[in-house]
Order: structure tokens, then sequence, then C-alpha cells
């Protein structure tokens, strides 16, 4: 079963890479997240997620990060 990844606006290149590697994304803003696994932002997602949201989900910061690295973790983390 693929896994839904929601990806921050602008972050073109991380969710081509997502893609290739067997996984389905949509985008985060507006995103209610029941039916996503993960979250990717470009930095620490205040601007986006609610700080004092208790997320049981991995949110991933891209920022600093190639898009195979997010792709690396988000498997590490989903197994």
């Amino acid at each position: 079963m693929y896994k839904k990844i929601a990806v921050e606006d602008g972050l073109t290149n991380v969710t081509q890479a997502l893609h290739a590697a067997g996984f389905q994304t949509t985008a985060l803003e507006g995103q209610t997240f029941y039916n996503v696994q993960a979250v990717v932002v470009k930095g620490n997602g205040t601007d986006l997620l609610a700080p004092e949201a208790n997320f049981k989900i991995p949110v991933v910061n891209a920022a600093g990060r190639s898009a195979e690295e997010v792709v690396d973790i988000l498997r590490d983390r989903l197994e």
C-alpha cells in the first residue's frame, strides 16, 4: 500500500522524489491530516501547523536536506 505524504507548496523536487520512490503526495495547505502518514515542510512548519497540535505522524523539515534525504527519512520513520 502506498503511503500518502502532505508536502508544503514549493517543494517540487521533494514531491518528484517521493513519487519516484512510490509515495503518493498531496498539498499540505488546507489538508486534514487524517488520511496522510507524514508531513514535509520547508522549515519548522509553525506557520502552517498549529504549534500546540499533538501530531502522531512524522513531520519532516526539508530545509538543508536533499530530496533523497527526505525520502530516506520518511522510509525510516514509516517502517
